[in-house]
Order: C-alpha cells, then sequence, then structure tokens
C-alpha cells in the first residue's frame, strides 16, 4: 500500500565516508533532503566535536550578515532575492566569504562611526546655535531698558554683606547657558531652587523644532536656559546640577559682538557639517546598496556551510582518522536516489573512493514519514497535530480529505455563504506562487494561507449542502418548482406569523422536492423549525455511527498488517459487534421509520403511529416492555423486531467481557504454556522489515509487561469504548446543533438587519438600504463566515481527532526529520526575522 495511506518504510543504514569527500556528499544528501542522521557522539561536549571550529567561523559569518541586514533594514532598501538556492560552497570559499564580510564590516563600522560623531558634532553647534540666538533675547531686553527684570534679579541676588548695613557696590552676577532635554526641565528649575535656595535665576525657551539624538537616532524636544547666580560657590553648585540633568552647557560671551562672531562661525561650521555628512550617508547607501544584492544568497550560503558541519559532527571518525561513519534513517523506496547523490558528491570532491551504504538489522522504531505534496500537507498537518503516526500504521489524512469538509459543511450549510469561502480559498490558490513568495510573518494569515485547500473544499461541500438545505443568505431557492400547493389568501399569508404546513391535506402533491428541501418550508413559521430539526438530528446520527464503524473498520488494516491475531479477535470482532448491534441497528430503525410512515397512510402507519426511536431504543437496551399505543397501530415496525432487539441486546453485552477478558487470558495461557514471556501466537512475527519491529503500539508487543498491567489496560480500553460508542454517538448531535445555529443567526440578520434596508421606499430607500447592505455584508462575513466557520472548523477538528481517530490510531510516533537545507533556510529567515523584530 502506498506512503499516502501508511508511512513510508523506513531503514537504518550505515554510511562511510572518505574524509575529503564527506563534505561533499552531505551537501549533496541536504539538497536531496531524504536522510535523517543519529548523533553517534551523544555524550560528547559541543565544544569538543571535531568540526567545532567550522561552526563557531560560520556563527560569526552568520552574526556578521545579520548585523549587514539590520543596517539595509534601517535604510529601507530592497533586498533582492531571485527565490533560486545556490549551492553550498566549497570549504576553501569560507576564506573568501570571511573576508568579504569582514571587509563589508568594518567599512560600515566605520562608516556609522564617522557619522555618529559628525552627527554629535553637528548636534553640539546646532544647541549652541540656538543658545547664542535665544540668549541674544535675554540681554537684548536689558540693554533695551527693561531693567525692572535685572532689577529684581540684583536684589534677589544681593549678598548677605549688603543686607547687614554696609555700602552696596556694583553688583557682578555670573552666569551659565546649556541644552536640557525638555521633559527633565519641570524637575531641574525645582532642584535649582531648593538647592541655591532661590539665589538664582533661570530664563529658559523652548527649541521649537526636535533635535536628533545621534546614538539612537531619536527625536528629542529640548530647550535653552540661562542661570544667573553671583559667587563661585553657587556657580560650582549649578553646574553640579546640571552634571547631574545631563544637561549640556555651552560657553556663551557677555560681549554682544563676540556674540555675534560666533554666530557667524556656527552657522558656516554647520554648512560645513551638512556637506560633509551627505557624502557620509552617500558612502553608506552606496555600501549597504551593493551588499543588499547578494545578501540572501550569503545567508544561504552560510547556512548550508554550517548545516554542513553541524551534521558531520554527528559522525565518527574511524582509527585511521581517514573515514567518516556515519547511521541515518532513509525511506526504503528512496534508497537507489540517495546512492547517486553520494556518487555525485564523491566525484565532485575529486575522491577515488566511493562511499558505502549498508542498511542495518535494529529492533529500535523507526520515524514516521509520510509523503506528502502541496495538497495533502495541510490535511497531514491536521492528523499530526493530534500526533504523529505510530511506524506504519493506518493513516487518517487521505479519508480526512473528503470526510473533514463534508462533517464541517453538514453544520455550516449554506449556499452564499460556503460560496464566499470557495473564492477566498480558490483566490488563494490561484495566486499561490506570488503570496507564497512574500513570506509575511503574520502567523493568522499564514495559517489561512496553509490551509487554502481545506478552506476551498470546506467552501464547496457546504455549497453542496446548501443547496441540500436549500438555504442561501437564510433564503430559499425555487429551482424545480414547489410541490406544495398552499391554499391560502393574501391575508393570510400577510397577516399569520404562525404558517404551516400539513402534509394529510391536499396542499402536498404527493412526490417530493427533486433536490434537498422544497422551498416552501422557508414560509412555514410554524413548524419549519420542527421539521429541519428531526430531518437534521438523524442525519446526524446516521452520518456518526457511520463515520464510527469505517473507524473501526480502520482497525482491521492494522491488526492484519501487524499480524496480530490476538488484537484481531478479541477487539476489532467484538467492537464492531457491539457497534452494529446497538448503533447501527438504531440507523436502521431510522430508515424503516422514514420508509414505512407517513402522513397520508393509514394506520398502522400513518404518521400518528410512528414511535419514536429514542424511546424504542432506550427500551430496548433496557428490556422494557413498549408502551400501549393508540387504537389501530403496532407497537414494533416490523415483524420479529422484540426477537431480533433481544438478541442484539445480549450479543452486543457479551462482547464486553470478551473485549475486557479475550486478550489478556490467551496472553497467560501462552506464557504459561511457554514458561517464558513471548510475543502472543502469530505476534511474534511482527511485519519486520530489515529487522525492525512495526510498531510497540500496534498491539501485540506485551514480552515486557506484567499481567497486572494487561488486565488493567484492557480494562480501561473496554471501558472507554462501551462508554464512548454512547458518548461519541451523542457527540455527532453537535452536527445538527451547529447547522440549526447557523441558519438561525442568518435567519435574525436577514430580518433584523437586511429586511429593514428592503422596506424602505424612494430615494430615502436607496441610500437606506446600501447603508444597511454594507452593515449586514460585515457582519455576515465576520460573524457568520469567520467566527460560525471557525466554531464549525473545530468541532469538525473535534469529531476526528476523538471520535474518528480513537478507534484505530495511536499516533505514539515521531516525526521523521531529514537533514535538509530548504527545512534549515526556512528556519533560519523565520528566526532572524523574528530577532530583527
Amino acid at each position: 500500500m502506498g506512503s499516502l495511506f501508511r508511512s513510508e518504510e523506513m531503514t537504518l543504514c550505515q554510511l562511510f565516508l572518505q574524509s575529503e569527500a564527506a563534505y561533499a556528499c552531505v551537501s549533496e544528501l541536504g539538497e536531496l533532503g531524504l536522510v535523517q542522521f543519529r548523533d553517534l557522539n551523544p555524550d560528547v561536549n559541543a565544544f569538543q566535536r571535531k568540526f567545532v571550529n567550522e561552526v563557531r567561523r560560520c556563527d560569526e559569518m552568520e552574526r556578521k550578515l545579520r548585523y549587514l541586514e539590520k543596517e539595509i533594514k534601517k535604510d529601507g532598501i530592497p533586498m533582492l532575492d531571485t527565490g533560486e538556492s545556490p549551492e553550498a560552497p566549497q570549504p576553501r570559499e569560507m576564506i573568501d566569504l570571511e573576508a568579504t564580510f569582514e571587509k563589508l564590516e568594518n567599512e560600515l563600522r566605520e562608516v556609522n562611526q564617522n557619522a555618529e560623531a559628525l552627527k554629535r558634532n553637528f548636534l553640539e553647534l546646532t544647541e549652541l546655535k540656538h543658545i547664542l540666538r535665544k540668549t541674544q533675547v535675554f540681554f537684548d531686553e536689558q540693554e533695551g531698558g527693561l531693567n525692572t527684570t535685572t532689577e529684581s534679579m540684583t536684589r534677589a541676588l544681593i549678598t548677605d554683606e549688603v543686607r547687614t548695613g554696609h555700602s552696596m557696590g556694583p553688583v557682578q552676577l555670573g552666569f551659565v547657558a546649556g541644552v536640557i532635554s525638555r521633559e527633565k526641565l519641570p524637575a531641574f528649575e525645582r532642584m535649582l531652587w531648593r538647592a541655591c535656595r532661590g539665589n538664582v535665576f533661570l530664563r529658559q525657551a523652548m527649541i521649537e523644532s526636535p533635535l536628533e539624538d545621534p546614538s539612537n537616532g531619536d527625536q528629542v524636544y529640548k530647550s535653552v536656559f540661562i542661570i544667573f547666580f553671583q559667587g563661585d560657590q553657587l556657580k560650582t553648585r549649578v553646574k553640579k546640577i546640571c552634571e547631574g540633568f545631563r544637561a549640556t552647557l555651552y560657553p556663551c560671551p557677555e560681549a554682544p559682538a563676540d556674540r555675534r562672531e560666533m554666530a557667524m562661525g556656527v552657522m558656516t561650521r554647520i554648512e560645513d557639517l551638512n556637506t560633509v555628512l551627505g557624502q557620509t550617508q552617500d558612502h553608506r547607501h552606496r555600501v549597504l546598496v551593493a551588499a543588499a544584492k547578494n545578501l540572501k544568497n550569503w545567508f544561504v550560503k552560510v547556512r548550508k556551510i554550517k548545516a554542513i558541519y553541524h551534521t558531520l559532527n554527528l559522525f565518527n571518525l574511524d582509527v585511521t582518522q581517514k573515514c567518516l561513519i556515519a547511521e541515518c534513517w532513509v525511506p526504503v523506496l528512496d534508497i537507489e536516489t540517495i546512492q547517486l547523490a553520494l556518487r555525485r558528491g564523491t566525484e565532485r570532491s575529486g575522491s577515488s573512493v566511493p562511499p558505502i551504504l549498508n542498511r542495518m538489522q535494529t529492533f529500535e522504531n523507526p520515524p514516521t514519514y509520510n509523503r506528502t505534496n502541496k495538497f495533502t500537507k495541510a490535511f497531514q498537518a491536521l492528523i499530526d497535530a493530534y500526533g504523529v503516526a505510530t511506524y506504519r500504521e493506518m493513516n487518517p489524512a487521505p479519508y480526512t480529505i473528503i470526510t473533514f469538509p463534508f462533517l464541517f459543511a453538514v453544520m455550516f450549510g449554506d449556499l452564499g455563504h460556503g460560496a464566499i469561502m470557495a473564492l477566498f480559498g480558490l483566490w488563494m490558490i490561484r495566486k499561490e506562487k506570488g503570496l507564497a513568495a512574500q513570506k509575511t510573518d503574520n502567523e493568522i494569515w499564514n495559517i489561512f494561507f496553509g490551509g487554502r485547500y481545506i478552506i476551498f473544499l470546506m467552501g464547496v461541500f457546504s455549497m453542496y449542502t446548501g443547496l441540500i438545505y436549500n438555504d442561501i443568505f437564510s433564503k430559499s431557492l425555487n429551482i424545480f418548482g414547489s410541490h406544495w400547493e398552499v391554499n391560502y389568501n393574501k391575508s393570510t399569508v400577510l397577516e399569520n406569523k404562525y404558517l404551516q404546513l400539513n402534509p394529510e391535506t391536499s396542499d402536498y402533491l404527493g412526490t417530493p422536492y427533486p433536490f434537498g428541501m422544497d422551498p416552501i418550508w422557508q414560509v412555514a413559521g410554524a413548524n419549519k423549525i420542527i421539521f429541519q430539526n428531526a430531518y437534521k438530528m438523524k442525519i446526524s446520527i446516521i452520518f456518526g455511527v457511520i463515520h464510527m464503524i469505517f473507524g473501526v473498520a480502520m482497525s482491521y488494516h492494522n491488526h492484519t498488517y501487524f499480524k496480530n491475531r490476538l488484537s484481531l479477535i478479541f477487539e476489532f470482532i467484538p467492537q464492531l459487534i457491539f457497534l452494529l448491534f446497538l448503533f447501527f441497528y438504531m440507523v436502521l430503525l431510522m430508515f424503516i421509520k422514514w420508509n414505512r410512515y407517513a402522513a397520508t397512510n393509514k394506520p398502522p402507519y400513518s404518521a400518528s403511529c410512528a414511535p419514536s426511536i429514542l424511546i424504542t431504543f432506550i427500551d430496548m437496551v433496557l428490556f422494557n416492555t413498549p408502551k400501549p399505543v393508540p387504537e389501530g397501530c403496532e407497537v414494533y415496525m416490523f415483524g420479529g423486531q422484540h426477537f431480533f432487539q433481544v438478541v442484539f441486546v445480549l450479543v452486543a453485552l457479551s462482547c464486553i467481557p470478551v473485549m475486557l477478558l479475550g486478550k489478556p487470558l490467551q496472553i497467560m495461557k501462552q506464557r504459561k504454556h511457554a514458561n517464558v514471556q513471548p510475543i502472543t501466537g502469530s505476534d511474534a512475527e511482527v511485519g519486520m522489515s530489515n529487522g525492525q519491529p512495526a510498531a510497540h503500539g500496534a498491539g501485540g508487543h506485551h514480552d515486557e509487561e506484567e499481567m497486572s498491567e494487561i488486565f488493567i489496560h484492557q480494562g480501561i480500553h473496554t471501558i472507554e469504548y462501551v462508554l464512548g460508542s454512547v458518548s461519541h454517538t451523542a457527540s455527532y448531535l453537535r452536527l445538527w446543533a451547529l447547522s440549526l445555529a447557523h441558519a438561525q443567526l442568518a435567519e435574525v440578520l436577514w430580518n433584523m438587519v437586511l429586511s429593514i434596508g428592503l422596506k424602505q421606499e424612494g430615494w430615502f430607500g436607496g441610500i437606506m438600504l446600501t447603508i444597511v447592505f454594507a452593515f449586514w455584508a460585515i457582519l455576515t462575513v465576520g460573524i457568520l463566515v469567520l467566527m460560525e466557520g471557525l466554531s464549525a472548523f473545530l468541532h469538525t477538528l473535534r469529531l476526528h481527532w476523538v471520535e474518528f481517530q480513537s478507534k484505530f490510531y495511536q499516533g505514539t510516533g515521531y516525526a521523521f526529520q531529514p537533514f535538509s537545507f530548504d527545512a534549515i533556510i526556512e528556519n533560519g529567515s523565520a528566526a532572524s526575522s523574528a530577532e530583527n523584530e
């Protein structure tokens, strides 16, 4: 059977490579992506392995590339991505790559340091320019006759000597000027007042435009200040406070002529700096543009080199130090392809000794490898999210391709909503190459895009079930013409809110609607929900029982493949009988009831005589006597029903002890006869491929288990199956419940939103309808398609994981993770993007 239905057959191989050919051979295997290497040095420290220096060199090159990438992204320069993957460079090319990256990094760091120094100088000159300009205003006020401020300032700063009565001579005030961050200014002013006890005078003015911080490029708002004081003691104290608040002090001459001369010099230097800064930025831009053309390819090359040396560290060296020995898992079908790749690597390296690939005998569980394509990949991911399949057990993915969108559609049955979903999925499929090339980091979008084929199939299946339900945005399509002729007049239809259809009358023409539901049910307000509920509830149980029987049937293929005779006899057969004789019989009763009873029939097969399937099933299981029925009706649906029901229940109940005790007792009997602990009977022949066991969890590996553990395990398994058969059957009623909820929400949106716009008339009605339609469309897409779609998706996922897969799927394996350059580069790119963010 192909890999789609079972995982690929795997084998453990031993690989012998010449030292000079090992690099090229591993490079070819990385391009192929079909070999999973094992670590033959698990106890050796990572820093003591043979190729640790090469890995360190690759780490250093990758660090330099990340630095270049960060600088390129900072300048918004687009990086060229051809979509092609260059081959892994030869080891001798590492020296050239290292030299190139070293030169680029040093040049870029030097340019950045020069630019930062220039920007810092530019910032200082700009701040000095603002100081000279703002302080000039302060001094102009004093010279222009506005001496009130100066007089009050002088009185405030008068010395203690003057206060004591000495003659007051001319007071000489000192001052300092500087720039401080605007948010620090209030605290700075308070600290000056408190520390200097009010003996200073502060004037400040805001710098309107923000200044660039040269260290990080942030825009900072600052203010110019000038502080007047008297005496050296206050001067020292003021400077310490400025230093504590990281305020920058600048020299400011007292003479107006000196200030004007300094201002002119500052403006000249600023113009020169602008010229130099522009040239520096142009040079930096040219360096980054040149690097951006090759950066993607450099990343790929370095990651490939690093991956090769990391893989070579998993190998063992033979005693002659000339041969590397590796062990690897490979798919049996791809051994010839792998040997061809090894031959290519040997020829490329120029080695004369061919590599040797030997298959090994092992009892270790192989990894699980399901070969997928872009269509089956998403469905396989749904299965693997529950648990990776045990080696070579039946794979539910191919069956899920059909059952998953179908069960989803049963809950999401609406032609309109399904069309929206199908068109969205089809758009992603048609544009998948362009969308995949964008490589966005948006997780929600990546989930949608990864499941594009699932979304498309769910939409198509929902359109089909929407036709069956005859439901499109809560309305019906009259394709074939109604098979009812209701004789209601206009006033009855418009005024009576509780119209109902009665199939006993001549209103029903006697033949069913050709496909799906008759559109007349859309106006049957009184019994529409009753009719649809009965229909959807029964088909939910029918689909659920068939789905579970199919799951039990899948376990038959597992037991026969692994030659697990005990599980086949004492588990599969009683499980199938239990499910068929109880729950499938209930499904048969539904079909019998649909076929025999009708509103137009006469007793004993009239609708009033039809028994309840649920009550009949409960009476059957509890051996209850059926309740009396109306006159003219029959208790049972067919002759001999009571006898068959008693037999079915007794046989189903007798299956429980068989499931509970049959397998453990048989194992005990075999151990007693053999006086050892073997694998049971033909279970010893577990379908080994090259000495490999098929799967421990597949059912037959009990040689090391205690009998008490076997009894407990079998008891848990039996109780879980018996009780689960009841709960799982009821669990499928979610198909009915969510279908009802979806239809009712769609009807509420139509009646309470869109109908408001449809009832308006005239030009106002056109405007109102446009607004209301937009609101209705947003709610339809947001609530009914997205939220209801997600809800139905999760419920469908649960039905597959729990109700279906629990019948045959163990999911205790581990995934095949081959050495693949594509996967390594993809993961490396994602990690690099996350680090940059």
